[in-house]
Formats: structure tokens, C-alpha cells, sequence
């Protein structure tokens, strides 16, 4: 007595036997090209509010973090270096040494075309008028405006690939 060949179910050229029919060969898949991601910077001296803010853009933006900073030293050597490149940089005021305005007036009077943007817990009028004076293009309270920051980050443009 033969037996009925057995068939994979779903398997192309196979038979789906309830139907009596051939079942159809799947479309190949065309792979999306994978996107852009920004490349941020961030300057922030306490490493929880480092970390959870990092945490919060990666998750929530297409953005990567590729490096951070404590202080106004170790931001401009960062940032200084040509191997080290981002889209953005993401600052703090008042840092472990130094502030986020000096790093602000380092780029600005290097001509950098750095996007910048503060997160502070002091963002008084005053402030954020001298930050954008300085070259900020946006002013970001930590206690209020960190869905505010998200959503910008979010609107920003893919960098070219």
C-alpha cells in the first residue's frame, strides 16, 4: 500500500490538501533601507539624568548617542576632534566644571555648524536668550520640557547617509 507523499504545510510548490490547490508562492521581501540615525552629543554632569535621558532619546528618536561629557574641558576636546562627528549637541548649563554657555561661545566663535540645543534646570528668559544669542537654537526646561526635547529631536531630519 503507498502512502500519500507528505508535504510541508506553506512550503512553496506544496499542496494545501483542504483546498485541493497548489499554494501560492510568497513575494519576495525587499529589505527597507535602513535609516539614517542622528548622531547626538551630550553634555550633562549628573549620570542619572545622563543615563535616563539617554536612554529616553534612544528608545523614543531615531538618534544614537556616540559620546557625553562632564564638563566644558572634555566637551570641546570632544567635540574639537575630527574623528569624533555628530549632528547634534545636547548641553547642560551648570557642569561639573565650566558651562554649557562656554561650550556654546567655543562653537560659535569656531564657526561650527553644530546644531545645539540646551536642557537646563535654569531656563529663565535671561538664559535663554544669552544660550541663543550664543548659538543655541533651542531652550529646553529639565523639569517640564523633556517631551518638548523628544518631539524636536523626532521633527529633525534624517542625516544624509
Amino acid at each position: 500500500m503507498m502512502s500519500a507523499p507528505s508535504y510541508a504545510a506553506g512550503v512553496p510548490g506544496s499542496i494545501d490538501w483542504a483546498a485541493k490547490k497548489p499554494l501560492r508562492r510568497p513575494r519576495p521581501i525587499t529589505p527597507t533601507p535602513p535609516m539614517s540615525l542622528i548622531r547626538a552629543f551630550v553634555v550633562e554632569d549628573s549620570p542619572v539624568i545622563r543615563d535616563n535621558l539617554v536612554s529616553a532619546l534612544e528608545e523614543l528618536v531615531p538618534l544614537k548617542v556616540v559620546g557625553w561629557a562632564d564638563d566644558e574641558a572634555g566637551a570641546l576636546r570632544w567635540l574639537g576632534d575630527p574623528a569624533n562627528g555628530c549632528d547634534l549637541a545636547i548641553l547642560d548649563i551648570f557642569l561639573r566644571t565650566g558651562s554649557g554657555t562656554g561650550i556654546l561661545r567655543a562653537l560659535r566663535d569656531a564657526g561650527s555648524p553644530l546644531r545645539r540645543v540646551v536642557l537646563t534646570n535654569y531656563a529663565s528668559p535671561d538664559l535663554a536668550r544669552q544660550c541663543l544669542d550664543l548659538g543655541a537654537v533651542r531652550v529646553f526646561d529639565k523639569s517640564r520640557d523633556i517631551d518638548a526635547l523628544i518631539n524636536y529631536c523626532a521633527a529633525l531630519p534624517p542625516p544624509p547617509a
